[in-house]
């Protein structure tokens, strides 16, 4: 399994840019689009005089490999409280990542937070994925899962049987591992984002019948809004849902709450339909 903080960290290049490896404990149909977006992150933090992220847009444009990688910096904007910055990430000659990253300093103003978590149980008393399985069946093949202790929430049963006709809605409690809770506000802000991209397609996926449905969905672009660290919070409650899909293009949207249900980061999207024949 993969530290999360060991496997975001980036070199300066001589340049103003970075450098990374990326990591083959974060695959999952490739590596992980959230764990990219949070290299990008971490690079514009690096970059930044401003200590708290606060928003980033990312486009997904090539698949990488794992091997290095190499991110540009941009500075677009600085400001007192703020700053703009453009991460590209490079593989070769290829551009993989396309970023915009917000960074800001904390500051007086307005308060106040209208949102409600999921009226669901806690994480302690919950069965793991793996007790969820039992003995003889595997547990999903991608080595991303081993980084996080998932104990899933309105569990139907496996992912091939959890169909769910009423809605494309995913609810978890996840915890990482071998490390759960990190000090660094970025790496902090960096478990929120890998999650609230990870859930984009098994919320679409959990709407339909089991088999193959014909189609994956790969994330064209997740855009996030970082609202609050919660670096204590072991435990982070996870929801995807996808109430939309036509025209070959999937909307997703995802929520992060801590363990007391604060919620720490919100995300949408847009994911784009391929079919499985390819």
């Amino acid at each position: 399994m993969g530290d999360l903080a060991v496997d975001t960290a980036v070199q300066p290049d001589g340049e103003g840019g970075y450098v990374a490896e990326l990591s083959d404990d974060w695959e999952i149909w490739g590596p992980n689009g959230g764990y990219l977006a949070g290299l990008c992150l971490r690079a514009a933090a690096a970059r930044s005089a401003q200590p708290r992220p606060a928003a980033l847009s990312c486009h997904h444009l090539s698949v990488a490999r794992f091997a290095p990688v190499r991110l540009e910096v941009t500075p677009l904007r600085t400001a007192r409280r703020a700053e703009s910055l453009r991460v590209t990430m490079w593989q070769d000659d290829e551009r993989i990542v396309e970023s915009l990253v917000w960074m800001a300093t904390p500051g007086e103003g307005l308060r106040h937070d209208d949102d409600r978590a999921p009226d669901v149980d806690g994480p302690d008393g919950l069965p793991t994925l793996a007790e969820r399985y039992g003995p003889d069946r595997p547990l999903p093949p991608f080595r991303f899962w081993d980084n996080l202790e998932w104990r899933p929430l309105d569990w139907k049963g496996a992912p091939d049987e959890d169909f769910d006709p009423l809605g494309h809605l995913i609810r978890s409690w996840y915890r990482y591992r071998p490390r759960a809770t990190f000090d660094d506000p970025v790496t902090d802000a960096i478990r929120s984002l890998i999650l609230l991209d990870t859930m984009s397609w098994p919320s679409v996926r959990r709407g339909y019948p089991p088999g193959d449905v014909g189609f994956v969905a790969p994330t064209l672009d997740v855009n996030v809004q970082f609202h609050r660290a919660a670096p204590s919070s072991e435990w982070l409650l996870v929801q995807g849902v996808a109430p939309v899909a036509e025209d070959g293009l999937i909307g997703f949207a995802s929520k992060v709450w801590s363990a007391d249900r604060v919620l720490l980061a919100s995300a949408s999207g847009q994911m784009l339909c391929r079919p499985t024949s390819r």
